[in-house]
């Protein structure tokens, strides 16, 4: 193909779904408009038409790799836009992702260092994979074309595509918490990351806190100036609470290159999610739900099946709650659903024992013959559903040891729509600044823990209603479409000498 791009974003999962009809591969838009997938895939409306292009990884047999076709050309809903994949092999993809990345990084970005692994890590494989991906976006980009790469586990792909293709403007964007230099420096590579991220034009964060880690980062590893700073208003991040930042860096520079950093949390879609809510058919779900709940109060807790996630924690707060509040007994239902992260790993395996174990206990300990305290949903449930089931729940449980920035906390906000419902949110996920309205718990801690259990089922409507209004209204106000708004902003000023931007309250 000899089309080159305007915008390239890079990022490890491909832009659909793929099934095979018969004897053919059919590539199916996502089901749901919500998450990060759809979300990157509106940036290609802001560009002329075809003028787009995404670079992912795509397993495949040594046999068929002569064969595979590298670059094919998607039409959807969102225009049309070529596809680069990579074709790794088995070996390549456990070695990048399942050991490098989620064994050697994952636990480092979101402080447990105890669990860090460095002996089974192949870096020469991660190198080699990020070199493939810098290569594929290269290929397909105009020689000014900006190239947006995602997420951590491609760190090295703006160093590697400064090399490639220097007259390039790259950006990079961190979905994932981003720690402090003495967690980040437990790494052996950490002065090759950061060489790398400080080859970008722009480097983004999700909250103001992991932002400001990062430059810290950079100035302990390297000759690195705080070009620039603003100060961050208390809507983005109210000062006492955890994640709480006054100050924000917006550009630093190194060996005479600037480096804008930028800290402005993705949003969700309240209006899909809302014109979902409204059809006939979704109504028909919530009234099965509330039937079959029988007056009985729902606690609705979603996540993957990840150490980080806080489900054994939200799990062991509800038995508490049982323990020692026996009113409650066939009068409160929790719905947990806990999805495996990734498949063929040991720690998750073994975190999604711990959390069935733990529902059984619970289940074992509590049922009548009428009740059952918890049900447990080990496999994703389609979107639709799950708003059906957060616009009935009394209550949501989000309560990650530490997240990035955690969607679904936003997408039960939006299914309430303002109505009365109850927040629980852990202070150490990224979205907490946006939310104070919330109850902020401890995870860590048992005690705060209760308290916050107890608080959102005891919670007078009034009260419970004014805090789902402000929250309500964040998120209608800072949906994808003003995150996508003011992701262009900032790459417009890339190579301008404008004054810093401020970061607006969210």
């Amino acid at each position: 193909m000899n089309r080159k791009s305007s915008l390239v974003i890079v990022y490890h999962r491909q832009p659909y779904e793929e099934e095979v009809v018969g004897d053919r591969v059919v590539y199916r838009e996502n089901k749901s408009p919500n998450g990060i997938v759809p979300t990157l895939k509106s940036f290609f409306g802001r560009v002329p038409e075809g003028k787009g292009a995404w670079v992912a990884w795509k397993q495949v047999s040594p046999k068929r790799k002569e064969s595979f076709e590298r670059v094919i050309d998607i039409e959807d809903s969102y225009g049309r836009y070529s596809v680069s994949r990579l074709p790794l092999t088995a070996d390549q993809v456990r070695m990048f992702y399942h050991v490098t990345s989620k064994e050697a990084l994952w636990p480092i970005l979101h402080s447990f260092p105890w669990l860090f692994r460095y002996d089974t890590t192949d870096w020469n494989t991660f190198r080699e994979v990020n070199w493939l991906f810098a290569e594929a976006a290269a290929a397909q980009a105009e020689d000014d074309a900006l190239v947006w790469v995602h997420d951590y586990n491609l760190w090295l792909v703006p160093g590697y595509l400064r090399r490639i293709k220097p007259s390039l403007k790259i950006a990079f964007f961190h979905h994932t918490p981003f720690p402090g230099p003495d967690v980040f420096n437990i790494l052996p590579w950490r002065e090759e990351i950061v060489d790398s991220l400080l080859a970008c034009d722009l480097v983004g964060f999700h909250i103001p806190r992991y932002a400001k880690n990062f430059a810290d980062v950079a100035r302990a590893l390297r000759d690195v100036e705080v070009e620039a700073t603003t100060r961050v208003e208390d809507g983005m991040s109210p000062s006492g609470l955890a994640l709480s930042e006054p100050e924000v860096p917006v550009a630093v520079r190194h060996k005479g290159h600037k480096v804008g950093i930028d800290a402005f949390p993705v949003g969700t879609n309240p209006n899909f999610v809302a014109k979902v809510l409204d059809t006939e058919a979704n109504q028909t779900l919530q009234s099965e739900i509330e039937e079959e709940l029988r007056d009985r109060r729902l606690i609705v807790a979603v996540g993957r099946t990840d150490y980080t996630k806080g489900i054994r924690e939200t799990l062991q707060g509800f038995e508490r709650l049982l323990e020692r509040r026996p009113e409650l007994h066939t009068k409160v239902k929790l719905m947990v659903v806990s999805v495996q992260a990734a498949t063929g790993m040991r720690i998750y395996r073994d975190t999604q024992r711990e959390v069935e174990t733990l529902v059984g206990r619970i289940n074992g300990r509590f049922s009548t013959l009428g009740w059952t305290p918890i049900l447990l949903f080990s496999n994703a449930i389609p979107f639709d559903k799950l708003i059906a089931y957060y616009r009935r729940a009394d209550v949501c449980v989000i309560t990650p040891l530490r997240d990035g920035l955690n969607l679904v906390a936003k997408e039960y906000v939006a299914a309430k729509r303002g109505q009365e419902g109850a927040l629980v949110l852990s202070e150490f996920t990224g979205c907490a600044v946006e939310f104070p309205q919330a109850i902020l718990t401890n995870p860590y801690s048992d005690r705060a823990m209760d308290a916050a259990l107890d608080q959102a089922l005891d919670m007078a409507p009034d009260e419970a209603r004014a805090r789902m209004a402000a929250m309500y209204e964040t998120v209608r106000r800072y949906d994808v479409a003003r995150w996508a708004d003011h992701t262009f902003e900032r790459f417009d000023q890339i190579g301008t000498p404008d004054e810093p931007p401020a970061l607006k309250a969210v």
